[in-house]
């Protein structure tokens, strides 16, 4: 399956990619953990030095990687067992400093096109505070302290003929945030994580980079205040499905003692097979989907800014 470029933002497909005998590969550590009344299995990836982050192809920090199967359920209460599991979290991952603070939540992604429309989808569900507090002071909530919110939906390039980094620099320059928490749509390797599946990291994020459109970075570095990125997987790379299916066919075969005939009609097919490398799958219903994760992780988030740290 060498042919493959097999394109994951997911920390953990990368990891669980990397050889048996690589597996205790220095400067990465793996701790995995259930909440069982949610269903929710919970792998944190650490990458704490740059050659652990050059052999995994991710940089250094903390990914934290959420499956729920019954994330995409329908389901009244909107998830609010899965939303309190991602509030938890993510304050985890939130820089430690008392009083109030301020956030500014950036929506990655096309509105129009429904696969990429979950970061301006969470916006939308967000409880913006920032104007209020600018205007009638903390009093407006009946509060002595809360966190001030803000957001941002800057499309795409080809609309706005600027990058992402050169608007949210703008805002920042304007608005002076203690902390971006960054949404996007992901790209998955495997199609039972597609909508299933939130991944949290504090390295920032590459809006694009999945399906193989690198902007420019969203992190520390680039922007002078710590970057937290949120994102669900709603798309897979369609050369992933065609290998995977293949592969499956290959075991079966070769229990068959049929090997040798599926190494050679692989030999005549890759090519053809790579050409998919520039296609990506999304769910049938991805459209009533997206409404549905994108409520999920605004209340996640809405619940993790809502208390002020002590």
């Amino acid at each position: 399956m060498s042919g493959f470029a097999v394109r994951t933002d997911l920390a953990l497909e990368v990891r669980e990619s990397i050889d048996e005998e690589e597996q205790s590969l220095r400067g990465v550590e793996v701790e995995e953990y259930t909440y069982q009344k949610e269903n929710i299995h919970v792998t944190k990836v650490r990458i704490d030095t740059k050659n652990a982050a050059k052999a995994m192809g991710k940089p250094m920090g903390i990914y934290v990687t959420m499956e729920a199967p019954n994330m995409t359920d329908e389901d009244e209460g909107f998830h609010k067992e899965i939303s309190a599991c991602m509030a938890k979290e993510l304050k985890g991952l939130l820089p430690k400093k008392e009083g109030e603070q301020s956030f500014l939540v950036v929506g990655l992604g096309n509105r129009e096109v429904t696969a990429d429309s979950l970061g301006p989808k969470v916006v939308d569900n967000l409880f913006i505070t920032r104007h209020v507090i600018k205007t009638y002071g903390y009093a407006a909530y009946n509060r002595e302290r809360m966190n001030q919110i803000s957001s941002i939906e800057p499309g795409v390039m080809a609309k706005t003929g600027m990058e992402t980094a050169e608007i949210v620099k703008g805002i920042i320059g304007e608005t002076t945030p203690d902390v971006i928490i960054a949404v996007d749509a992901l790209a998955s390797r495997s199609t039972k994580r597609l909508n299933r599946t939130i991944q949290i990291t504090d390295s920032g994020i590459w809006p694009g980079s999945g399906v193989g459109n690198h902007r420019n970075a969203l992190t520390r570095e680039s922007l002078g205040i710590p970057v937290i990125a949120v994102g669900i997987p709603t798309v897979v790379d369609a050369a992933t499905i065609v290998g995977d299916a293949f592969e499956k066919l290959m075991e079966d075969e070769s229990r068959k003692g049929n090997r040798f005939e599926c190494l050679k009609f692989w030999d005549q097919h890759h090519t053809l097979y790579s050409q998919l490398n520039n296609m990506y799958m999304t769910g049938k219903d991805i459209d009533a989907v997206i409404k549905r994760v994108s409520f999920t992780v605004s209340e996640g988030i809405n619940m993790a800014l809502e208390q002020v740290e002590e």
